[in-house]
């Protein structure tokens, strides 16, 4: 098959697949079983924790016990690996839960369960570190300020852009050295703020100080939280940055980057306070995953869509993407996120 006919085909196969770019409300574990076989690229998602948060009562998470939600969790699971490529990849970040005082352990378990029942292959388990992790007083045990990431694979042909990857963060390096709209994003949202003047005034020097510090490449990145526009920061003392964005009206995030890429991804917590879904992850974590593993054009699939991440990042990188939601309020969120997003296939600043 020549080039033009095996683009030719793969366009007509994606017209086949349903609800492409869409964001859908329902029941996953229906709406999966629409999704022809082997059709999508990737599929990034984190599902509802076991009892961890109020999600209303639907789907996912509100089984009584522990196997229970294994179980669920293995049904969608097996349905996703039925509507992945041969050379696609699968993530799912699942958060731990504590029974008795003891750790369930459950990711390790449906990691466990999906190796054992579906014959996919682990890749990574990728340590997603939380700067800033949600503030719980334990006298007796530390905050957990990590969650897994698990990368399964079909076969071994799945599609890796390592070097790619690589070369995206030394073109954002050199772009960076020689100047360009590095935090203009940042400026924006500092004026269209109710910071003071004066806070506005100091929030803006501190900013010029965080892009130097990139330029001289004393830090690899930064992440800027604006009171007003970012939900209150977790974590920290009284001291830290919870309280610079009480008083100071602004808090930074530095992030520090490493020679090799590793299997962690330091990434902090940042919730939109226009948002209401009660567990955004961020950006930053998805196009990570979507440089790794995806090309333009690639449909990217989240069956837990929540307020629409997955789907922000998808298009503005110029992917396709399926999200699937239950709760009818966060697909309404998500919809209007989406619908704000321009495709930005340059993305050497943008989450600078």
């Amino acid at each position: 098959m020549s080039g033009q006919s095996f683009l030719a085909h793969e366009q007509g196969f994606k017209e086949r697949i349903p609800f492409l770019n869409e964001i859908v409300q329902g029941d996953s574990r229906l709406l999966l079983s629409q999704i022809p076989d082997e059709s999508i690229d990737v599929i990034i998602t984190s599902p509802p924790y076991y009892q961890q948060r109020d999600y209303g009562g639907l789907g996912l998470g509100n089984e009584d016990s522990l196997d229970d939600y294994i179980e669920g969790l293995m049904n969608i699971f097996e349905q996703c690996v039925r509507c992945i490529k041969r050379t696609g990849s699968i993530f799912f970040n699942i958060g731990d839960k504590y029974i008795e005082g003891s750790l369930a352990l459950a990711p390790y378990l449906f990691a466990h369960a999906a190796l054992q029942r579906t014959g996919v292959k682990l890749i990574n388990i990728i340590t997603w570190v939380k700067p800033n992790p949600e503030p719980r007083q334990y006298r007796r045990r530390l905050v957990s300020s990590t969650e897994p990431i698990f990368h399964f694979v079909k076969s071994d042909d799945y599609k890796y852009f390592y070097d790619r990857y690589m070369a995206h963060r030394d073109a954002v390096r050199q772009r960076v050295k020689a100047g360009n709209n590095i935090g203009k994003q940042y400026l924006e949202l500092i004026e269209k703020s109710d910071l003071s003047p004066e806070q506005k005034q100091e929030a803006r020097q501190a900013l010029m100080q965080a892009i130097a510090e990139v330029q001289r490449g004393e830090i690899a990145s930064f992440r800027m939280k604006i009171r007003g526009i970012h939900s209150e920061a977790y974590g920290g003392y009284e001291g830290g940055r919870k309280s610079h964005l009480k008083n100071k009206g602004f808090t930074i995030i530095r992030m520090y980057d490493r020679a090799i890429k590793r299997d962690v991804i330091e990434c902090p917590v940042i919730a939109f306070k226009s948002g209401n879904h009660p567990a955004v992850y961020p950006e930053f974590l998805v196009q990570e995953l979507l440089n790794l593993t995806t090309e333009p054009g690639d449909v990217v699939l989240d069956p837990f869509i929540g307020s629409g991440t997955t789907a922000v990042v998808a298009k503005r990188m110029g992917r396709q993407y399926i999200g699937f939601e239950i709760h009818p309020d966060y697909c309404e969120i998500a919809r209007r996120r989406v619908s704000e997003v321009e495709v930005q296939p340059n993305l050497l600043e943008f989450f600078v």
